[in-house]
């Protein structure tokens, strides 16, 4: 074989190995795992139907493997769960969290009767997995208000995320108190919540990993009471572009990376990045909770940190009827 023939064998096999690499490996930064998970959509055999798809932080896949994909990697993280929401939020989570459960004050809302109040309020907290919000309420409503009956179900599809959550209630004063259950359950069909028998609906830092959150919204609505409260803590969009570009900056370079050094899983923080990149904006989301039926406050929302997180709200209306 001649010295020039054996170059360009050597560089044929050089690039067939390149192209088979970067197939088993697609390049997954902000704007190109958009672009490679639009090139993978290919369409269906004629006559055939196209199934439905949805997103996977930049990758687009089947609707039926969401919940799966979702589950994997929160079994992944449920034991490095403060770990994850630190680097996420560059620190501050547990602030938000803190604003959020005073801002609603549970335990005394004006919205419900006198004779309602005395009873306590009945909390359903959504992917709240952890219990983080659980706790915050239930000691909220005990050393604020008084408030010795206030109940809280945890709801969560995740069997892992439910396990933390239970070890980590034998810390509270709560862990077997008839005040605070864990449920296993699906926040878009919510079978074993009752309608109109929940005074305040949460989820923190949840629902943009559902895969139908207009389905999970309608639920919300369903299980309310009239004039109870749907509240959302949920990472967003912010508001300034310098800000913006340094927080992109940080979450697509550094978070993967750091989740691949502290918890040996990059790809669930990857995901989590592109999720919070994937979800919808404040007035987006402030429009999709009031085309579930819900009345929404002034504006709809509030940002938290320039915009990193925010908290919405909707309220049922007094006069609905499931």
């Amino acid at each position: 074989m001649s010295g020039t023939t054996a170059k360009l064998l050597a560089r044929h096999q050089f690039f067939q190995g390149a192209r088979l690499a970067a197939r088993r490996n697609p390049y997954r930064c902000l704007s190109c795992s958009a672009q490679n998970a639009q090139q993978q959509n290919t369409p269906p055999p004629p006559g055939q139907d196209a199934p439905k798809t949805t997103h996977f932080g930049f990758e687009t896949i089947a609707e039926a493997l969401k919940e799966q994909k979702v589950g994997a990697v929160f079994s992944s993280v449920a034991s490095s769960y403060d770990t994850m929401n630190d680097l996420m939020s560059l620190g501050i989570h547990r602030l938000w969290k803190d604003y959020f459960v005073r801002n609603l004050n549970p335990g005394s809302n004006p919205l419900t009767s006198p004779s309602t109040t005395v009873q306590g309020w009945n909390i359903l907290d959504i992917a709240g997995g952890t219990g983080d919000i659980a706790f915050r309420m239930l000691d909220h409503a005990s050393t604020i208000n008084n408030d010795a009956h206030t109940r809280v179900t945890v709801a969560d599809i995740n069997p892992d995320m439910l396990a933390e959550g239970r070890k980590r209630a034998l810390e509270t004063p709560y862990a077997r108190s008839p005040r605070l259950s864990f449920v296993e359950a699906n926040a878009e069909h919510l079978t074993n919540i009752p309608g109109n028998s929940i005074d305040l609906y949460t989820v923190a830092f949840g629902i943009r990993n559902f895969t139908n959150k207009d389905a999970a919204l309608r639920e919300a609505f369903r299980v309310l009471k009239p004039g109870g409260v749907f509240a959302c803590l949920e990472f967003s969009k912010v508001n300034n572009s310098l800000f913006d570009a340094v927080y992109k900056r940080w979450s697509f370079g550094a978070i993967p990376l750091i989740g691949q050094l502290v918890a040996g899983d990059r790809d669930s923080y990857q995901y989590l990045v592109e999720s919070i990149e994937r979800f919808p904006s404040q007035t987006e989301f402030r429009d999709m909770i009031k085309d579930a039926g819900f009345l929404v406050p002034g504006r709809g929302w509030e940002d938290l940190t320039g915009g990193i997180a925010a908290i919405h709200k909707g309220v049922k209306p007094i006069k609905a009827q499931n």
